[in-house]
């Protein structure tokens, strides 16, 4: 029998060939007793094969290439199909951060010393407003995903009961934290004291800098946030009501129903509109 590692470190990544390697070096220092799986999914570039060579005669480090892409499709694939067994605690990374040093071991150290906690986040640590989403992250009892553990038991409560992400959910970090604040239940059972803000652990994230192919990306982030509103009103929805259980395995099968009652905000008109036009188009598909 294969033994299980104390932690397991999922770094997710889609076309991060230019980031990946600092991710990953961010992550050499963690605990001996930490396993370290790049979930690669979907891409179209090197990601694979620079992580590869990153893996390469480390203890316990290894790839799995997903061809399929979408982060949510990815992490359900990852916990509930592919891996033999849970870890006491799960760590996920995105492919684009870095990890500062420790934030692994505190952010194991606030499970084991918070019993009913389902969840443990790191904060960000650079960019404009780190300040204010490190306040705002610890007074909410908030979840980046950037960064952030889970209790391995919760993940088998969870695949026993065979509640899985949307795969084509955008922010699948929403979800998460509402899962784990709930325990699996409906929005009746929430509880913030089921996730741990963790000070001493953290990540950085590449700043937006003025270039054209930076300016591309941080369009296509606004348009990704616009969708994710529109999708977290429908999540909303079904934990207030049904719970999660009523998840859909993909809820581009709910838009034709929704549709009607989404409109562009007046602050964010041009991203929700361009959003608006995926979901119509996914609607149309489904």
């Amino acid at each position: 029998m294969t033994d299980v590692p104390a932690i397991c470190i999922a770094v997710l990544a889609h076309n991060e060939e230019r980031r990946i390697g600092a991710c990953l070096a961010s992550l050499a220092a963690a605990p001996a007793e930490a396993a370290v799986r790049v979930v690669v999914n979907g891409s179209s570039d090197v990601t694979a094969a620079v992580a590869r060579e990153a893996a390469d005669g480390r203890r316990n480090w290894s790839v799995l290439d997903y061809e399929e892409g979408g982060k949510a499709r990815s992490w359900n694939r990852f916990l509930f199909d592919d891996l033999p067994a849970f870890s006491p605690v799960h760590v996920f990374v995105d492919g684009d951060a870095e990890v500062a040093r420790g934030s692994i071991e505190a952010l194991a150290a606030a499970l084991a010393s918070s019993p009913a906690a389902n969840a443990a986040s790191a904060m960000p640590l650079n960019g404009r407003n780190a300040a204010a989403y490190r306040r705002a992250l610890i007074a909410s009892h908030g979840l980046f995903g950037d960064l952030y553990a889970l209790r391995g038991d919760f993940l088998a409560r969870m695949k026993m009961r065979g509640l899985r992400l949307p795969v084509d959910l955008v922010g699948d970090d929403s979800l998460i934290g509402a899962l784990a604040k709930t325990d699996l239940g409906g929005e009746s059972q929430w509880d913030d004291a089921r996730i741990v803000p963790v000070a001493e652990a953290g990540f950085s994230c590449e700043p937006v800098r003025m270039t054209a192919a930076s300016l591309r990306l941080q369009h296509r982030r606004l348009v990704n946030y616009s969708l994710r509103h529109f999708q977290n009103r429908i999540v909303s929805h079904l934990m207030r009501t049904a719970g999660p259980g009523a998840l859909p395995e993909r809820l581009a099968d709910l838009y034709g129903e929704w549709l009607p009652r989404f409109a562009p905000r007046p602050r964010h008109w041009w991203f929700d509109r361009l959003a608006l036009q995926r979901i119509r188009r996914a609607a149309r598909a489904a």
